[in-house]
């Protein structure tokens, strides 16, 4: 299962809420959750440990891996925490991993895209070809935070067939491609998020709304009111890697 972007304190408690049910609703083996917005822009260490707690295996971050510079220490010491691996090499954290599980050894990849963000990291589709020579389990799964769809479809058919399955995070608005790709990798191009329902991206509307209108800018607030939360599921063969279902989650 992968759980698309935590927005703020109200999307924490929603994940500690529902996370473990729904787990259990779907039988899921292993879970990854992208974090990168728990304190609204970044992630604090203790939000990390609350989403540990609340049931995720990894957690993924984006762009706004470096909003609380605490976590740079953080991303040192814990392995279960990815960065997008075609950041700056001389960063702290890792962009992928290899885990346990219940089906078996599972590799984790952090990609980070180019199109539309505010610096330029390495090629995610250069980088993703060195990191795959370095993987031998058939169980692989890419995450690709980026803006433009077309870049993660992009790197959705890049892969097909060569890992079990690939999503797109960053853009918080759930996406209604979830599916099968010609040679069996399961793909989304967008998540959605978890946070607050009736927002611009979690944000209270009126804020986004003055943004674009051009107005004396002010700070980001998260929204009030009622929670969500999305991604999707992935059953895949734990012998050839294979995706043999992929399903969108919202929890309302």
């Amino acid at each position: 299962m992968a759980i698309g972007d935590v927005v703020a304190e109200s999307g924490l408690q929603f994940l500690e809420k529902h996370l473990r049910s729904v787990k259990r609703q779907y039988g899921v083996d292993f879970c990854v959750v992208n974090g990168e917005n728990s304190a609204v822009l970044g992630m604090t260490p203790e939000q990390a440990e609350r989403i540990f707690n609340a049931g995720a295996d990894v957690i993924t971050m984006g762009n706004h891996t470096w909003n609380r510079r605490e976590l740079a220490a953080y991303l040192d010491s814990s392995p279960y925490v990815l960065r997008p691996a075609n950041f700056a090499p001389q960063v702290p954290g890792r962009g992928w991993g290899i885990y346990d599980s219940k089906a078996g050894s599972i590799a984790v990849v952090d990609l980070i895209g180019r199109v539309n963000m505010d610096y330029t990291p390495d090629n995610p589709f250069l980088q993703i070809e060195k990191i795959l020579k370095q993987i031998e389990t058939k169980l692989i799964f890419v995450e690709i935070h980026a803006e433009a769809t077309s870049e993660k479809l992009a790197m959705g058919y890049l892969l097909d067939g060569r890992v079990s399955a690939v999503w797109g995070t960053h853009t918080h608005v759930p996406t209604a491609d979830c599916q099968i790709l010609p040679q069996g990798t399961g793909y989304i191009t967008d998540l959605g998020m978890t946070g607050p329902k009736n927002s611009v991206l979690g944000i209270r509307p009126e804020l986004s709304i003055s943004k674009f209108r051009g107005d004396l800018p002010t700070r980001y607030e998260p929204a009030g009111g009622a929670a969500k939360m999305e991604g999707a599921v992935f059953t895949v063969d734990s012998v050839t890697g294979r995706c043999l279902a992929a399903e969108r989650v919202q929890i309302l």
